[in-house]
């Protein structure tokens, strides 16, 4: 059968079963576009911003285990998604981004809306490919499917010169595809899980380190029964909540930065600590040299090679899927004689305790002024603790992370590595789109949420009851608490000055607005939301203290014992 490249494109989508794509046409794409058009099997979203097409497809593979799709134009479409490949990459999110090109004879010579988009894309993809024959478009694109899912996964891009979509070829559809160069290890090496098993059983102050790692390989249930069987406490990271129920008495909350006392000391003074899908980023366990202070064996668990002993070197060193090794690992654990040490077990949980007494996340809300973190529990009041949260980045991202109690994975949608403020409202639309029956919150703050506004827009077009729920404290937050903190008080353009009046500007995109001013309106304002206004996009613009820093904190360079906490209240 003869098709064009553009055809080919969208029969590709629709082998891999896709249901979105989130876009923006331009000139470079209008074949695609055309095609698209004809057909029924797949929808597309219009975004407002290329940007926001990239977020959008990453919350939806955060949120479904799916492969994100997005399509965008060359030139400025997909510089103006690299923001987005970015964030993605660096989250280890399996998406496949598809973007025009000018025709062939036209690459090099600066021609209008041009740009090297392979080169751009380089640093910020698992894997980009530029298609210059039509007859390669079909396993090109399998390819990229394939390695945007396997092994450590990330985005893809695949760059499609505009003659190439109108050029005709045969087409089948590959049904495998190997790559005589890409082999991602599975099983884990049977010698290292039994040294990792005869280590855990010897533990006397073990700990568990999870990663977002286990909520991209669906290994929350695996863990957790891991961690019940042994008894041992587990701390997530950020991008890992939700991969053991926080509300679980072994959970000790999220580590690092702004992470609990108790989960921050118990990382730091733990004899064996098994880290599974997780990195030892700085924002995690800050100061290496302080965090080698303190003797422990480690064992790390992880997909990627190139992960393991790169900031911190590891006794047992396993490579492969979460899955796979958890299992092997349960049942030597099963098969194995030992238990752990009761004694020394139990001696270590009354040191936790005695760390989670002092309630390191405590702060007082007063009958004036609403505290942020108010806000944040009465929304997991609200909600039963079952929505979908996203967020933006900064103060409310960290508040969201420590007061909602995620007890399921691919609930908490941020972005944590590059730290894009702006994904917030994408993300709920994607999550949306995913999960179409769900309750989807977006938490933001006044200077991120104008990053992407435009996409209440989208919002308004797709019917997306997203709520919003906006803490608004009139300064770039994070911004502000680093310069009181760290410089002298000196609040360098932090101050968001002019800001819009965000109900009406809802009102104005046909959404629902509110403005709750009063810590005596905070629940009642979000039961509304969240019943009244049901099946309505609700922004709520929570006027929060504007002195409110988040803490626990573990300043830059420093170490997990060197934790600022909240002031005396």
């Amino acid at each position: 059968m003869q098709l064009t490249g553009a055809e080919i494109v969208i029969r590709c989508l629709q082998e891999e079963k896709v249901e979105y794509v989130f876009g923006y046409p331009g000139g470079s794409v209008l074949y695609i576009y055309d095609e698209l058009f004809k057909q029924d099997k797949f929808k597309h979203v219009l975004v407002r911003h290329e940007q926001a097409a990239v977020h959008a497809a990453d919350a939806y593979s955060r949120s479904s285990n799916k492969i994100g799709v997005c399509l965008v134009t060359s030139g400025p479409g997909v510089t103006n998604a690299v923001t987005g490949i970015a964030t993605a990459h660096m989250d280890s999110v399996p998406m496949v981004i598809i973007s025009g090109q000018v025709p062939t004879a036209y690459i090099g010579q600066d021609a209008f809306q041009e740009c090297d988009t392979v080169g751009i894309t380089r640093p910020c993809v698992k894997h980009n490919f530029l298609v210059k024959d039509v007859r390669d478009l079909a396993m090109t694109l399998k390819k990229a499917f394939y390695i945007a899912k396997t092994g450590r996964p990330g985005p893809v891009l695949v760059d499609i010169p505009k003659d190439i979509t109108n050029q005709k070829c045969e087409f089948e559809y590959p049904k495998t595809v190997t790559m005589r160069s890409y082999n991602p290890v599975v099983k884990g090496h049977s010698g290292q899980i039994k040294k990792a098993v005869q280590m855990l059983l010897e533990a006397k102050r073990p700990m568990i380190y999870a990663g977002g790692g286990v909520i991209l390989s669906d290994a929350g249930e695996k863990l957790t029964k891991l961690a019940r069987s042994l008894g041992y406490p587990v701390t997530n990271t950020l991008m890992g909540l939700g991969g053991y129920p926080a509300t679980d008495k072994q959970s000790l909350g999220m580590l690092g930065m702004h992470g609990t006392y108790e989960a921050n000391m118990a990382m730091q003074h733990c004899d064996v600590l098994i880290a599974v899908g997780a990195r030892f980023d700085d924002r995690v366990i800050g100061n290496p040299a302080n965090f080698a202070e303190v003797s422990r064996k480690i064992i790390h668990i992880d997909i990627d090679p190139s992960s393991i002993s790169k900031r911190v070197k590891v006794d047992v060193p396993i490579v492969g899927n979460l899955p796979d090794v958890l299992d092997e690992l349960q049942k030597l654990l099963e098969a194995s004689a030992g238990v752990p040490d009761p004694k020394a077990l139990a001696a270590w949980w009354k040191q936790i305790d005695e760390w989670r007494s002092k309630k390191s996340l405590k702060y007082k809300q007063g009958k004036e002024i609403i505290m942020p973190q108010y806000v944040i529990e009465k929304l997991y009041e609200v909600t039963g603790g079952d929505a979908f949260i996203t967020s933006d980045v900064g103060q409310h991202q960290m508040w969201a992370a420590q007061y909602y109690k995620f007890d399921k994975p691919r609930r908490w949608i941020n972005s944590g590595g590059l730290g894009t403020m702006g994904v917030g409202l994408p993300y709920a639309m994607g999550v949306r789109f995913a999960n179409p029956k769900a309750t989807v919150a977006c938490v933001t703050g006044e200077g991120s949420i104008q990053m992407n506004i435009q996409e209440l827009s989208t919002a308004k077009q797709f019917r997306l009851p997203i709520k919003i729920i906006n803490l608004n404290n009139r300064y770039l937050g994070m911004v502000r608490q680093w310069q009181q903190m760290f410089h002298g008080n000196r609040y360098a353009e932090s101050y968001v000055d002019a800001l819009p009046d965000f109900v009406k500007l809802a009102e104005a995109y046909g959404h629902v607005g509110m403005k709750i001013e009063r810590p005596a309106d905070v629940e009642p304002a979000l039961r509304e939301a969240f019943t009244k206004h049901k099946n309505d996009l609700v922004f709520m613009d929570f006027l929060t203290d504007q002195t409110a820093n988040v803490y626990p904190m573990v300043a830059a360079g420093k170490g997990l014992s060197e934790m600022i906490l909240a002031e005396e209240l």
